[in-house]
């Protein structure tokens, strides 16, 4: 199946078809291009939302996007997965997501008054591919709101739990609260959700550096510690030297089989996703042209620092091998391992507290994201009643979209409720995952015919050597999705994705075909 052509498309790029023209041509074609870049005001004259997004707000939102409940909950997994050489899998696969990040920033710096990236998918590869994206980018939103307002139900009675209070039997009313609290502050203005994402990203951002502030601060003092029980984890934990040295002892790129080794590259991806959040904030945020770049440009050191400066200051404090699997699968917090061995009694609660915010954080970026692109798709469909949603409120927010989007995430609740369904709603949940590396695809895909179309700034935010490096983003995306029928666990997730793909996509492209023919029909008439 092609979804592409490269044709002789026109770039734009002064100069590119002047080879024989002399310096006077090559000036005036740098002046029509230099024409074709609009102004923000004037892209945004169909724009009905508010920029109440400052700088501070975009990158704590972008900050937030690269930080989620899998590195305080999930890190121990991937630590024992592949040890010490999962910094080099963090390293890369962030490497591969900075691409496709670059990649959206051009789109969007291109044209700013875009609600979503989703939308240069339709324009560049069609509309069929942009109405199969803009659905399942949706869907994939709203299951995985689900997943989330199930999570921050969980950890809020976890944390209770460490007090002796048990909450189990209020799990749905904690649920509704949450949700209802997020919603309304979607629904207030826009510079309120970039304040709550601006504190929620502030906590999870303190409980980072004071982990790797406490990790110098044991290996200055070349701090001991016992055996120790640690909640979360069986049995007991062996003691240790806080040292480098526990780094490199030992050290393999693949300690426990290549298998596993490159089984954690599609652990990794996963906990990565979501980081193209920021690219839906652009048509909201003041002064684009000059934050987005910032934003993105500033991912690599939020990686280096949030994700490989935890991982070593963990691995420095526990040895890797000290990590191991509970009998009923989970794996402990290294968080809670490492406050608890710097003498802090309550680490489980704080690490629980602050991973809460962080699924609240994700849960509240989830119901703004879902509310701008049904908004979006409302306002691309033909039907009345869809179009009703594509509208704002006084407040210059997609209130009725933001509503309905927080309303289907709301069933989740009654879900949980039936075991039967229960299961199937699980992986529904996990094959969305999988389903959001076909939308990473039809994205590069997209720049790929931007970069050849005459939208093509060269004086943009312009992505390097975009020639090869999205095809290596592209056959990573494949390769990662190649791994999930490796695993039993994922196995199920891959196939329900790939019938998704097949069945849907099939749908959207013969949808608009036969509509375009019926078109052409009447016109002809």
């Amino acid at each position: 199946m092609t979804i592409m052509t490269l044709g002789n498309t026109n770039t734009g790029k002064a100069g590119t078809n002047t080879q024989a023209a002399d310096a006077s041509d090559a000036t005036q074609n740098a002046q029509s291009t230099q024409s074709h870049i609009k102004s923000v005001e004037s892209l945004d004259k169909d724009n009905d939302m508010e920029r109440g997004l400052k700088n501070r707000h975009v990158q704590f939102i972008a900050i937030g996007g690269t930080i989620g409940t899998g590195l305080f909950l999930g890190s121990g997994k991937s630590i024992a997965l592949t040890g010490p050489s999962i910094i080099f899998v963090y390293i890369g696969v962030g490497l591969i997501m900075f691409l496709l990040m670059r990649a959206i920033g051009e789109m969007m710096y291109s044209d700013p008054s875009q609600h979503t990236f989703i939308n240069f998918i339709t324009r560049y590869l069609g509309r069929a591919w942009g109405k199969f994206a803009g659905w399942t980018y949706w869907i994939v939103l709203i299951l995985t709101g689900m997943t989330e307002i199930t999570a921050v139900s969980t950890y809020f009675v976890t944390f209770f739990g460490t007090f002796g209070i048990d909450l189990n039997a209020w799990k749905w009313l904690i649920e509704l609260c949450f949700l209802v609290a997020l919603t309304g502050i979607n629904l207030i203005a826009v510079k309120v959700f970039g304040e709550a994402e601006f504190w929620f990203s502030m906590i999870k951002i303190t409980l980072i550096v004071g982990l790797i502030v406490t990790a110098v601060v044991m290996l200055f003092l070349g701090f001991s510690y016992p055996a120790t029980h640690i909640e979360g984890v069986d049995g007991t934990v062996s003691g240790a030297t806080v040292s480098l040295t526990n780094i490199a002892d030992g050290f393999q790129l693949a300690p426990n089989g290549w298998m596993n080794f490159f089984m954690s590259f599609q652990m990794v991806f996963f906990a990565y996703q979501l980081i193209e959040f920021v690219g839906v904030t652009v048509s909201e945020t003041q002064n684009p042209r000059k934050v987005l770049p910032k934003a993105v440009n500033e991912l690599i050191m939020r990686i280096l620092i949030f994700y490989v400066g935890a991982l070593v200051a963990i691995m420095a404090i526990v040895p890797w091998r000290n990590f191991h699997q509970n009998a009923d699968g989970s794996f402990g917090s290294p968080f809670i391992m490492v406050f608890k061995y710097a003498g802090l009694d309550w680490a489980a609660a704080l690490v629980f507290f602050v991973v809460i915010t962080a699924a609240a954080s994700a849960l509240n970026s989830l119901i703004y994201s879902a509310g701008r692109h049904l908004y979006q798709l409302a306002q691309d469909s033909e039907s009345p009643a869809m179009q009703r949603l594509g509208e704002v409120s006084d407040r210059k927010v997609p209130a009725k979209a933001i509503i309905v989007s927080g309303c289907m995430i709301l069933f989740s609740p009654l879900i949980n409720a039936i075991p039967g369904v229960s299961g199937a709603f699980v992986l529904f949940a996990s094959a969305a995952s999988a389903v959001v590396i076909f939308i990473y695809i039809l994205t590069m895909l997209a720049h790929r015919r931007y970069r050849q179309s005459a939208d093509f700034l060269p004086d943009g935010f312009v992505m390097p050597a975009w020639q090869v490096c999205d095809w290596i983003a592209v056959a990573f995306y494949v390769v990662v999705y190649v791994t999930l029928f490796l695993s039993s666990d994922t196995l199920g997730s891959a196939v329900a994705g790939l019938v998704w793909f097949v069945v849907f996509g099939g749908y959207c492209l013969l949808h608009e075909r036969f509509q375009n023919r019926d078109l052409k029909a009447a016109l002809g008439k």
